[in-house]
């Protein structure tokens, strides 16, 4: 099994003084991820939380769309040269009459830590659509548990305590509760593994939930929070204006730079008590 983190000897220096000792580095390894046996797509992540990953990325990209369009989710065998396990390769069977993904639609792109999106090859392939709709959801949110959430977000981050070096990204219910959180060097990963653990836990459309992200809201994690009808996105940092965009087209409400006691709310501001 990958490590999620990984200890390094440093060199530091403080106040013009040196010494050397360990620190503790966010694990980053590659991780393959196909579909019925035929590989879609390389993601650079955290180990951990695989399954969700591999699951919360098809999602996202429209391919599944909940727990019954999925027959199973396993680390391929063989996959290395002496035919054993590998863990990080990870193949998701699709369930009797699930489409598998078309290959016109570019899903064969490498895929960094920093950007889920730029690898794909025509502007066609960035938009996908959702099966349901956020705009219909009814949830109300209050504003004193939306200034809590960062707060409640930073707490859960265990493995960001001992490296400093990861995205967090955590889905609420309108009343407060968590239901999963998880990190990663990656915060559309870090989304991805949070969808794919709702819809592995029949949890998909995610209505009357918030998703509390701990960087920027950038276009493709609106997406993804649509794709799994999450009708709240919060952010610690700025959206873009794509972002915006979207949240608004879609009827979500998206929430940015939600610090302390204060916060820009860019689309969906009738959602909020």
């Amino acid at each position: 099994m990958g490590r999620v983190t990984v200890r390094r000897k440093v060199l530091r220096v403080r106040d013009g003084v040196t010494s050397h000792a360990p620190d503790a580095l966010a694990g980053e390894e590659p991780m393959e991820i196909r579909v019925n046996g035929r590989p879609v797509t390389v993601t650079m992540r955290t180990p951990g939380h695989d399954f969700d990953l591999a699951v919360g990325f098809l999602v996202s990209e429209g391919v599944v769309h909940s727990r019954e369009d999925v027959a199973a989710v396993r680390y391929c065998a063989g996959a290395t040269e002496d035919g054993s396990n590998t863990y990080n390769v990870v193949d998701v069977q699709l369930a009797p009459g699930v489409p598998e993904p078309e290959t016109s639609l570019e899903r064969n792109f490498y895929t960094t830590s920093s950007c889920g999106l730029c690898g794909k090859a025509s502007l066609d392939a960035v938009r996908t659509r959702s099966r349901w709709s956020v705009a219909s959801d009814p949830t109300r949110l209050s504003t004193d548990l939306l200034l809590s959430l960062p707060d409640r977000l930073r707490e859960a981050q265990r493995v960001f305590d001992r490296t400093g070096g990861l995205h967090a990204a955590g889905l609420f219910t309108a009343a407060g509760d968590l239901l999963g959180l998880c990190e990663d060097v990656g915060r559309h990963n870090a989304v991805d593994k949070v969808i794919g653990g709702a819809a592995l836990n029949d949890q998909l459309p995610a209505r009357g939930t918030m998703l509390m992200v701990s960087g920027r809201a950038s276009f493709e994690l609106v997406q993804k929070a649509v794709m799994a009808g999450i009708p709240a996105l919060a952010a610690v940092s700025a959206p873009s204006s794509l972002a915006a965009d979207l949240a608004e087209e879609s009827g979500m409400t998206l929430v940015g730079f939600l610090r302390g006691s204060s916060m820009n709310v860019y689309a969906g501001a009738d959602r909020l008590l």
